[in-house]
C-alpha cells in the first residue's frame, strides 16, 4: 500500500472510529497518532522537511519598482536523466525558459483545481436536484480587474 493509500486510510478509519465528525486535519493527526496509526518513518524526514521548505518558499514576497507585491521564488519542474526534479529560482535572475515553465505549469494546477471543484459540484447538483443548482463561474477576468482596481486606488 503506498503512502498516499495508508493515509487515506487512516482517515477512513477515523471515520468510522465514532470520533468527532466532521473533523480538522490536526484532530485526525492527533488521533493517527495516538491510536499508533501513523508514525514519521525515518526515510520521509527529509521529504517532509523539503515539503516543508517549499510551502515556505512559495511564500516569500518582495515589493517590485511599481510597488507590486510580487512572490520572489518560483518552482519548475524539469526531467533529467528520466527523473523529474523540481528547481526553484528567483524571479528577479531566472533565465526565461525557467520563469516560463514555472508558469506554464502554475496555470495548468489552477485549471486542474478548477476542473476538479467543477466536477464536484456538478456531483453535488446532481445529488441534490431538489434544490436550484449551485453555480460558480470559472472566467476570472472581472475578478482581476476589480483587484487590480483596488490596488491602484
Amino acid at each position: 500500500m503506498t503512502y498516499s493509500k495508508q493515509m487515506q486510510q487512516i482517515v477512513m478509519d477515523y471515520r468510522t472510529s465514532g470520533e468527532h465528525w466532521p473533523p480538522t486535519k490536526r484532530e485526525i493527526a492527533a488521533w493517527a497518532i495516538k491510536t499508533g496509526r501513523w508514525k514519521m518513518p525515518s526515510s520521509a524526514v527529509i521529504d517532509r522537511c523539503a515539503n516543508d521548505i517549499g510551502e515556505v518558499m512559495g511564500e516569500i514576497y518582495f515589493t517590485d519598482k511599481k510597488g507590486r507585491r510580487v512572490r520572489l521564488l518560483h518552482p519548475a519542474t524539469f526531467k533529467r536523466q528520466g527523473e523529474l526534479f523540481t528547481e526553484w529560482d528567483d524571479i528577479r535572475t531566472a533565465p526565461r525558459l525557467h520563469m516560463q515553465i514555472a508558469f506554464q505549469q502554475n496555470r495548468k494546477a489552477i485549471v486542474g483545481e478548477c476542473r476538479q471543484l467543477k466536477t464536484d459540484m456538478d456531483s453535488y447538483n446532481d445529488a441534490h436536484q431538489e434544490a436550484a443548482p449551485l453555480q460558480i463561474s470559472f472566467d476570472f477576468n472581472m475578478d482581476i480587474a476589480e483587484f487590480e482596481a483596488a490596488m491602484a486606488a
